[in-house]
């Protein structure tokens, strides 16, 4: 596990997805508002909502990022350049075609939007061409999505767990999934930069 980003490092991603829970609206913002379009490939976050929580993702991170921004939606093809949000309410996934689908399944680790369901998903429909991010957060969601996504051949990368305001979620994704990086989210935002402004 590095600590930081080598000079001259390059990945060739198709996709991006990226975890959070608790303490993730200010970590996913310090991690993507300095993007720039146009982004090379999609960016797909889960960040955990209560089921009967109107979302207002798309408008708060719509208003701070220069990038297109929208709500996942069923059957919908997943395009390059812009962010995708979770709704709540549902499991976000990805399909083989490379469409989004949502399910009612029950909760995983008490969350519904799962990360691990959509980390999942996304390891099979892209493979060694996926990078995986967890963020902050208060339980193990994401952790065994994210040993998903390496064992696939994605690149795998946590937010520094002294860094992140509830350890909880990066910690279980160490200890799990031995990511190719462990980073503070300045490193994490180079490293995102990399992959998606080629």
């Amino acid at each position: 596990m590095r600590q930081d980003v080598p000079e001259h490092f390059s990945f060739r991603a198709d996709a991006v997805v990226v975890g959070a829970s608790a303490g993730g609206i200010d970590a996913l913002l310090t991690l993507m508002e300095p993007l720039r379009p146009p982004l090379a490939v999609p960016l797909i976050v889960v960040l955990h909502l209560p089921d009967n929580h109107e979302s207002r993702l798309v408008q708060v991170f719509g208003h701070r990022l220069r990038v297109p921004v929208a709500e996942a939606e069923p059957h919908a093809p997943v395009r390059d350049g812009c962010v995708y949000f979770a709704p709540p309410g549902y499991h976000l996934l990805v399909e083989a075609d490379r469409s989004f689908s949502l399910s009612c399944d029950p909760p995983v680790l008490f969350s519904r939007p799962s990360i691990d369901v959509l980390f999942e998903s996304c390891a099979e429909a892209w493979g060694e061409r996926l990078v995986g991010m967890l963020l902050t957060g208060a339980n193990e969601d994401g952790a065994r999505g994210l040993a998903s996504i390496k064992a696939a051949g994605g690149l795998t990368a946590v937010q520094d767990p002294a860094e992140a305001a509830y350890p909880a979620m990066p910690e279980a994704a160490v200890r799990l999934a031995h990511p190719e990086f462990v980073l503070p989210l300045a490193g994490l935002r180079s490293l995102l930069h990399t992959v998606v402004q080629r």
